[in-house]
C-alpha cells in the first residue's frame, strides 16, 4: 500500500470556487466549523465567504488563490495579494477535521515563501477579529506580531457575516519576511 501523499500547492481556478467557499465556510461557520479549533460560531453567524467573492480573488491582478490538495482533494487555501513592499494573507482555511496536525503551519510558510520570491515581499499583513485571542496567540507563535491598528467590523454587510456581538473590530498583524 502506498504512503498517502503530502500537500500540494497550486493556484485556484475558476472551476475550483465551490469547493473554495464549501472549505472555507466549513473552517469557520455553524456546527461544522466546531470539529476544528478555528471556527468563529460563537461571534459571527451567516457566511464567511461566497463564490463572488473568491471568484474576485482569484481574478484580482497582483492577487493569488493558493489551494493545497491531498490526493486530489482541496484541504486548505490562503489569499495573498501584493499590496507593494507587503503581501496580504487572508481567506486562510484548513479543513476542521486536519486542523492541528501542522498543515496551517506549512500552508503560512509556502505562503511567506512565495511571497518573498515571487513579489519581493519583505512583510506579510493580515487582519485578524480582535476577539480571536486563540488565533492571534497562534500567529504570534508564527512570528507574527499585533500592531493595535484597527479597522471596524462592517456591521451591516452580511457578506462577512451577522456578528453575534457588539464589539467586533479587525487588527492588523505583521511579519517581516526579511
Amino acid at each position: 500500500m502506498d504512503a498517502p501523499t503530502g500537500p500540494t500547492f497550486r493556484d485556484a481556478t475558476d472551476a475550483d470556487v465551490n469547493d473554495l467557499v464549501a472549505l472555507v465556510e466549513s473552517a469557520y461557520r455553524g456546527d461544522a466549523s466546531r470539529a476544528g479549533w478555528t471556527t468563529e460560531a460563537d461571534i459571527l453567524d451567516g457566511q464567511r465567504t461566497d463564490p463572488e467573492g473568491v471568484r474576485q480573488v482569484i481574478k484580482t491582478p497582483d492577487s493569488r488563490l493558493l489551494v493545497v490538495e491531498r490526493e486530489g482533494r482541496i484541504i486548505a487555501c490562503c489569499q495573498l495579494e501584493h499590496r507593494g513592499t507587503h503581501a496580504y494573507f487572508g481567506m486562510f482555511a484548513v479543513s476542521p477535521t486536519l486542523q492541528g496536525a501542522g498543515l496551517g503551519k506549512a500552508v503560512m510558510a509556502e505562503a511567506e515563501r512565495l511571497a518573498r520570491a515571487d513579489w519581493g515581499a519583505t512583510e506579510m499583513h493580515m487582519t485578524v477579529i480582535s476577539v480571536r485571542d486563540d488565533l492571534i496567540a497562534w500567529y504570534e507563535r508564527r512570528g507574527y506580531r499585533r500592531t493595535g491598528e484597527t479597522t471596524p467590523f462592517p456591521y451591516g454587510d452580511e457578506r462577512f457575516g451577522v456578528p453575534r456581538r457588539p464589539d467586533l473590530r479587525f487588527e492588523l498583524l505583521v511579519k517581516s519576511l526579511v
